[in-house]
C-alpha cells in the first residue's frame, strides 16, 4: 500500500512498537523517527498536538520522565514553557505521534492508530506483544 506515514517512535515503549507492527501490518513501509535521537522542531512538536486535537500538557509522558523534577506539573507553566522542556527533554515528548494524509494521532493505545489508516489494508488477525487480539482473522478492528 502506498501512503506516506510518519511515525514518532521510541523502540524502547511498548505501545510505540505494537503502533510500528500495526502500521507495518496494513502493508505500509513508515518513516520512523526515533524523536528521543533525533527530536521534531518546536513548530513541527506544536503542529503535531494540534493536529492531534491535544493541548500541550496533555501531550507531556510523565511516566518515566524529569516531569515533577522539573515542576511542570504547575498549572502556572504556559504552552511555551512546557514546548520548551519538551525539546530539551524529548523524553517528555508522549509516544508514538503518528502522522498520515488523513490525520495525526497519539497512538495510545497503540490501536488509535487505526483511526488514521484505511480500513480496507488489513487482511488478518493481529496481537498485540501483551496478547491482545486487535484485528480478527478478517482484519476487522476488535477493540
Amino acid at each position: 500500500m502506498t501512503m506516506d506515514v510518519t511515525i514518532y517512535h521510541n523502540p524502547s515503549c511498548g505501545t510505540s512498537r505494537n503502533t510500528l507492527a500495526l502500521i507495518r501490518h496494513a502493508g505500509i513501509e513508515p518513516t520512523v523517527i526515533e524523536y528521543v535521537k533525533t527530536p521534531p522542531s518546536r513548530e513541527e512538536l506544536a503542529q503535531m498536538i494540534r493536529d492531534a486535537g491535544l493541548s500541550v500538557r496533555e501531550a507531556i509522558r510523565e511516566k518515566g520522565t524529569p516531569y515533577a523534577e522539573l515542576g511542570l506539573d504547575d498549572p502556572a507553566m504556559s504552552d511555551d514553557q512546557l514546548l520548551r522542556a519538551m525539546l530539551e527533554h524529548p523524553i517528555l515528548i508522549n509516544r508514538p505521534f503518528v502522522i498520515t494524509s488523513i490525520g495525526t494521532r497519539l497512538a495510545r493505545p497503540s490501536e488509535a492508530v487505526l483511526d488514521i489508516l484505511p480500513a480496507d489494508a488489513f487482511k488478518g488477525p493481529f496481537v498485540k506483544e501483551d496478547g491482545e487480539a486487535v484485528l480478527d482473522e478478517k482484519g476487522r478492528r476488535l477493540v
